[in-house]
């Protein structure tokens, strides 16, 4: 299953850099090459993304992984629940720390 968090990274990384290839995309996310094929297929066929085929200058075909419009509004919608989430642990790490400060002295 496709989690929102690959989801979320897959689509941010793909509006910057259309161009790149799947093996790219896995090293600049840390995960393996399948999943990152299980990943993008599963954006594919969610129609958050859609692929166009041109030529490189190297006489083969290359693969641009662009955002449809339903997958802007997606990333949107994640960008602002990754927000949320990630304010909430930060809320929640600062009392942590407040508190081990106070163990401290």
């Amino acid at each position: 299953m496709l989690n929102q968090d690959n989801q979320f990274s897959i689509l941010q990384v793909l509006e910057q850099s259309p161009n790149y290839s799947q093996r790219d995309l896995a090293g600049k996310l840390g995960m393996s090459l399948g999943k990152a094929n299980y990943c993008l297929k599963g954006l594919i066929d969610k129609g958050l993304v859609k692929v166009e085929n041109f030529k490189n200058s190297r006489n083969k075909i290359q693969y641009a992984y662009l955002l449809t419009p339903q997958g802007m509004s997606e990333k949107s919608k994640l960008t602002l629940h990754f927000l949320q989430r990630k304010t909430e642990e930060y809320e929640r790490l600062k009392i942590e720390i407040e508190q081990l400060k106070r163990q401290i002295g």
